[in-house]
């Protein structure tokens, strides 16, 4: 859609035209309406006039009207700079944007007769992605024989829990689904705040 505001046409006496993309607004003469009820850029009501009229009130202030509520009866219309208008609120919306937080579940695997030190290398890497805000999927998987000593996987799992204790809960206790046991963290709320 292409928009052509008369915002500035002061200053360079001509109509400069801009492409919105996520435009969905009707604006100065794409408003046919017969009657429309006008609210002026300051706030206050005008009443209700013709779309001819608004128009010309809107072309004295060198601003742009706007059909802000089509399915009123009759339809609302505002005077604005609607070029700044969607500047701000593309700002908006990026400030929005930048500031949720999206959270990741984060998986690490082991075995059930994992050594001390690779169980600690695990037990350290879990513990990062916790500190990050992100979840923590904890699995382990039997293989052969293992699977007559799912108990040992338990435990790891459990003291795999129990030392992440102070900077996450435990959300699923471990469970045993085909030959994967697996439990979930998740980090405390006064870990979340360190990921950017």
């Amino acid at each position: 859609m292409l928009f052509c505001s008369r915002s500035h046409r002061s200053r360079c006496n001509q109509w400069r035209c801009v492409r919105i993309a996520t435009a969905n607004y009707q604006i100065n003469e794409e408003i046919r309406d017969k009657e429309v009820r006008v609210i002026g850029a300051d706030g206050a009501q005008l009443g209700i006039m013709s779309s001819a009229a608004a128009l010309e009130i809107a072309e004295g202030k060198d601003l742009d009207l706007v059909k802000i509520a089509p399915g009123s009866n009759p339809p609302v219309c505002k005077i604005m700079d609607y070029g700044k208008y969607r500047f701000e609120q593309a700002k908006r919306e990026k400030e929005a944007r930048k500031n949720q937080h999206v959270i990741e579940v984060k998986e690490i695997r082991m075995s059930p007769g994992i050594g001390e030190n690779d169980f600690n290398t695990k037990l350290k890497n879990g513990q990062k992605f916790l500190q990050g805000g992100d979840r923590l999927k904890v699995t382990i998987r039997f293989r052969g024989r293992e699977m007559a000593h799912t108990n040992i996987g338990e435990q790891l799992l459990r003291d795999f829990a129990a030392k992440c204790a102070d900077i996450a809960n435990l959300d699923k206790q471990p469970k045993l689904e085909g030959r994967n046991m697996s439990m979930f963290l998740s980090p405390k709320p006064q870990n979340t705040n360190n990921k950017k």
